[in-house]
């Protein structure tokens, strides 16, 4: 298994990043793939996996470029930089770190990820950084941005739940639930990042930086290029309940009882959530959020409170209470 050490200092200075570039590469890899990681993004796939596959047929050396950067054990490192941690960066911005990646750096990156030499046409191929920054682009303006509000506010509401189990439980029941199967909680200091045999790495100083995106995959990184900074990720999948565009069951008497658009609401709250979230989430207006949240605090279903700047809403004991019989029941 791979794992670093994860020292105070790094802990202490860790931070939750929203990153355009991280959920375009994600998506790369999911038309690469070919198959939708969860039920919310079969529409997606099944809308845009022509084009894209398309696209590769024109320009078979991208193709190949594709399958090389993107190994079953290993990305390219210059298909994905780590995010620099200092704000959100635009998409634009974060692509230049692919485009500006020298021609020996990205061979020899292609080589680690197969393990072995470079296809002649890509060895042979001048600009390859440039190549992949382009698609990335394609696949950026295509496919990601025409939704990209909606998979911001996912990605925020799965922030938001882990900072709250953050607050709760720690550090390492939080990080156990980052990628489950592939981190981990070590103890003295170690996190299993992923299940490779890789040897450790030591995070002491540097600063962690989580990331989620929307599709089913994830990854780690470094980078050290700026003078005095080590900066690490982990890209991980968002919890499946908030990138599954379909939401989970309303049981149908809950649905009877509440009305199925304020049920809708109340199920989503086994983790604090944002009337904002909740919006992105059920797809309804916002009044009709803040009435329903009214309604069930009112009836004492949920509870009201507030996670830095966040107003968060999440069952009480009777909701919870409520929700879990109506669906054993149903």
């Amino acid at each position: 298994m791979g794992w670093w050490r994860i020292g105070a200092d790094a802990l202490a200075g860790s931070r939750f990043v929203v990153s355009p570039l991280a959920e375009t590469v994600a998506a790369l890899k999911a038309l690469h793939a070919g198959r939708a990681g969860h039920p919310g993004e079969r529409a997606w796939m099944t809308e845009h996996l022509p084009a894209y596959r398309a696209r590769l047929a024109a320009e078979p050396l991208d193709g190949l470029l594709v399958r090389a950067a993107i190994s079953p054990t290993w990305n390219a490192d210059f298909l994905t930089p780590t995010p620099l941690g200092d704000g959100e960066r635009c998409f634009e911005e974060e692509v230049e770190a692919v485009r500006a990646t020298g021609r020996a750096a990205a061979l020899a990156d292609l080589e680690v990820a197969l393990a072995g030499p470079v296809p002649k046409p890509l060895a042979s191929a001048p600009d390859l950084p440039r190549r992949l920054a382009e698609l990335l682009t394609w696949v950026w303006r295509e496919t990601v941005l025409p939704e990209w509000a909606r998979r911001r506010r996912v990605m925020e509401a799965d922030v938001t739940a882990r900072t709250a189990r953050l607050a709760r439980d720690g550090w390492a029941a939080a990080l156990d639930e980052l990628c489950p199967g592939r981190t981990r909680w070590l103890g003295d200091g170690r996190l299993q990042v992923n299940a490779r045999d890789y040897p450790p790495r030591s995070v002491e100083g540097g600063r962690l930086l989580l990331v989620p995106v929307t599709p089913a995959t994830g990854w780690v990184s470094w980078d050290a290029s700026r003078e005095g900074e080590e900066r690490y990720a982990i890209v991980y999948p968002c919890a499946g309940v908030l990138a599954d565009g379909a939401g989970p069951v309303v049981p149908q008497a809950l649905g009877a009882l509440l009305g199925p658009a304020r049920a809708g609401v109340l199920v989503r709250l086994e983790s604090p959530l944002s009337t904002s979230q909740l919006v992105a989430l059920t797809g309804q207006g916002l009044g009709s959020v803040g009435r329903h949240l009214k309604v069930l605090r009112d009836a004492g279903l949920i509870r009201r409170g507030r996670a830095g700047r966040s107003v968060l809403y999440a069952w009480t004991e009777a909701g919870a209470v409520l929700v879990r019989a109506q669906r054993g029941g149903s």
